[in-house]
């Protein structure tokens, strides 16, 4: 049986998908008791696959399937977590099969097993024999761009996209300045490195559609990737995430649930698993895009700046996944901080032959803003210009109407917080004493850099949302949303916000972990740090309108008029000096079970929200440096926050010092690394370097509250936002103390070190 396939009985699509009789199965029981499948991955980064053999893996004990690519269905799909768009134009590249014979990037899934443990399906995995045809591998856009580069996808050119938008004339603005500060950055590919990995568990239920429940970020969009990837209508799949342990975008992109639901139908809708290995989630899953900048910034003598121009190249991998959306973002957000008349942002996403990047928290704006920021503390040093006050002299002002991304940028305290960030970091005191410690082996400076990030995705994405509220017999009220709780404390943000415009207390609100695209209401999803701006919109409306029919009824039943009533603590009573007329429990009681009144209430609303906020903040750093070995310790470390209204104190802080943990080691240690054939060297937690309790500061962080006049609860986004400036920063402490520009992260220790030796501060 060499090069042998599945019987072509076995793998007929057709057959297995129209499996007749209703599978016996609970809501439950397939997590506990279902088939396991393994996935079949490259060992080359770049080519094809001519042959398999899989006699030997046919014969293993309890196989009960092997499938190759030809085994399903050929519809090229797009993984990226995007809405839907109604113009083809705007959709996401569908350049994915489920399985592939076209090898782009080490680890490929060329094929699958399914058997009845994990440890068979592992063991039949290596007995399955591949032979290749072998292609150049590409790793950086720089390879992929070379006139003789072969196309990675055959019906596509390896620029994915190439875009340039701006305003003024850069040429001239950077003619006319006293100084030209150039510089290229460098950043790295890091990864998401969430507790919990990929897992998906897939059955056919009892209503004959399938059921995929999976660790996702993105229910309502999983669902259609599923449909479309199988061919079949979207209806036809229903997709269940239970509580989960984090995201950070990579579960913003649907890996392994089209497979999952595919091998369940090749097997008779039994429930089939796929849970990937640590190894498998670092490695074959997405990453954050890796990308280049070339930046020229002109300045007067007096700190004005005259132009700015960002040349961007964006490591894509060897899936375009969120593509261009990533890098080609950059230029509303540089725009949003500093005022230039010139400003031009060329950038260009390419094809490669590493993992595919796609989403991770920050979504391209930790890249720019490390350059950005970088290059604007240096410019500052050009001048002789204190850093703070550069970016503040430099600064866009409240009520600017940006005209790249047509917001108007209202309630934008960036300047504010820099401000109060320098008192509360004791920034001026650290800065001195760090004088003390210029000649040492280990020497020590403080850093700043700002940002700014959106509430949303608005005006380039949908922004739906909906909720539905019912009381129940008891005075409570069941919340369903399907905005997605993973771990980020959403589903107690949008309690308290029903609680509160409903008038009862918190504990009156019931909202499960599980969200369920048969029963929750239509939302894209938790990303974009979206979900407390554009559902809290959904929620607000909702709880108004169920406050509303909860009076009205009130009003036939108590012979009051509405208007003269209103519900607090519990209670529903007179508006103008909060006399109780009956406690919500009692009215909900009777208005369930009276016999002329008695109705359920349910109300029910779907927004689509047409503005945004841009939310702003600061990083303040300040390290020690060992000249002698290159090492950088973080002493201390704070971040400022504009973010409007804080609707709870302490999953915000919370919030806050994560993401700042995240930030940290994207700047300091954290990256993925391939060798020149593609293969990935460090994809397990000993070797992939995320810094633990041990490697950090208390992290401090403070808000500069207020209340933004177009978020729903006076909020604007927070989720992504601490990590966007903590890398700049620390670079920018780090030059402090050593007097060295290092323009490429991490900032790891050889690294470091090798700057250092280079700019002569080490001596040989």
């Amino acid at each position: 049986m060499k090069n042998a396939t599945v019987g072509e009985k076995e793998r007929r699509w057709d057959a297995a998908a129209k499996v007749k009789g209703k599978a016996n199965f609970t809501d439950d029981f397939p997590i506990l008791n279902c088939l396991h499948a393994k996935i079949l991955r490259s060992t080359i980064a770049h080519g094809r696959v001519v042959t398999y053999d899989i006699t030997e893996a046919a014969q293993m004990p309890d196989v009960i399937k092997i499938v190759l690519p030809e085994d399903l269905p050929q519809n090229q799909y797009a993984t990226a977590g995007h809405p839907y768009a109604m113009l083809e134009a705007k959709r996401d590249i569908e350049d994915r099969l489920m399985l592939n014979r076209n090898v782009r990037v080490y680890g490929e899934e060329i094929a699958a097993v399914v058997a009845k443990t994990e440890l068979a399906a592992e063991k039949a995995l290596a007995k399955i024999k591949v032979t290749y045809e072998e292609y150049p591998v590409y790793l950086t856009p720089q390879e992929a761009m070379a006139p003789d580069a072969r196309r990675i996808h055959e019906e596509r050119d390896n620029v994915i996209a190439n875009t340039n938008v701006g305003f003024g004339d850069v040429e001239a603005g950077l003619a006319a300045a006293d100084f030209v500060v150039k510089e290229q950055f460098s950043t790295g590919i890091q990864q998401h490195a969430h507790m919990e990995k990929q897992v998906a568990v897939a059955f056919r239920n009892d209503d004959q559609r399938w059921v995929c429940i999976s660790s996702t970020q993105i229910p309502h969009i999983c669902r259609r990737i599923i449909g479309q990837a199988l061919g079949i209508p979207w209806s036809q799949i229903r997709v269940k995430k239970p509580f989960i342990g984090g995201g950070f975008g990579n579960k913003q992109d649907v890996t392994i649930e089209p497979l999952t639901v595919a091998l369940s139908m090749l097997c008779g809708g039994r429930p089939v698993k796929i849970n990937l290995t640590r190894e498998e989630s670092l490695a074959n899953t997405r990453t954050r895009h890796a990308i280049d900048y070339d930046i020229a910034i002109g300045l007067k003598s007096d700190g004005t700046i005259t132009a700015i121009d960002f040349g961007v190249l964006s490591n894509q991998g060897g899936y375009a996944s969120h593509g261009h959306a990533i890098g080609g973002k950059g230029g509303t957000f540089i725009n949003s901080l500093y005022t230039t008349e010139n400003l031009r942002y060329a950038a260009k996403t390419i094809y490669t032959n590493i993992a595919a990047a796609g989403a991770m928290r920050g979504y391209g704006i930790p890249q720019v803003m490390y350059a950005l920021e970088s290059v604007i503390d240096d410019c500052a040093e050009k001048i002789g210009m204190d850093p703070i006050e550069f970016r503040i002299k430099n600064g866009r002002p409240e009520g600017y109407l940006n005209p790249l991304s047509k917001i108007q940028q209202f309630n934008f305290k960036v300047n504010d917080c820099l401000q109060k960030g320098r008192v509360a970091f004791d920034y001026d005191r650290k800065l001195q004493e760090s004088l003390q410690y210029k000649n040492g082996a280990k020497r020590r400076g403080v850093g700043v850099a700002s940002f700014s990030y959106g509430s949303g995705t608005y005006p380039f994405g949908l922004e739906v949302s909906g909720a539905r509220l019912i009381l129940i017999q008891d005075g409570s009220f069941k919340l369903m949303l399907g905005a997605t709780e993973i771990g980020q404390g959403s589903d107690t943000t949008f309690s308290q916000m029903a609680a509160e415009t409903l008038g009862v207390s918190y504990d009156k609100i019931i909202r499960d972990a599980m969200t369920d695209t048969d029963i929750d209401p239509f939302d894209t999803g938790a990303y974009a740090s979206r979900q407390s701006y554009i559902t809290g919109f959904a929620v607000r409306e909702c709880a108004e309108k169920m406050k509303n029919q909860i009076l009205t009824r009130a009003s036939e039943m108590y012979d009051i008029r509405p208007e003269y009533m209103d519900i607090e603590n519990n209670q529903i009573v007179y508006a103008h000096n909060s006399q109780v007329i009956v406690s919500l429990a009692d009215f909900a009681l009777a208005s369930f079970y009276d016999m002329q009144h008695g109705r359920a209430i349910v109300a029910e609303s779907s927004v689509n929200i047409h503005h945004n906020s841009y939310a702003t903040g600061c990083t303040f750093a300040e390290v020690e440096v060992d000249v002698q070995t290159g090492r950088v310790t973080l002493l201390s470390c704070m971040n400022v926050h504009d973010s409007g209204k804080i609707i709870n104190p302490l999953l915000a802080g919370g919030q806050v010092e994560g993401g700042m943990a995240m930030g940290v080691a994207f700047g300091l240690s954290e990256g993925l690394r391939y060798s020149a054939a593609g293969k990935p060297l460090n994809n397990n937690l000993l070797d992939y370097k995320i810094p633990t309790m041990m490697d950090l500061p208390d992290f401090d962080h403070e808000f500069v509250e207020s209340v933004d006049p177009l978020g729903p609860y006076g909020n604007k986004s927070l989720g992504e936002n601490p990590l966007c400036s903590p890398a700049p920063a620390i670079r920018n402490a780090v030059k402090n103390a050593t007097g060295v520009a290092i323009n490429q992260i991490p900032l790891a220790t050889q690294a470091v070190f090798e700057a250092m030796k280079k700019a002569g501060v080490i001596e040989d």
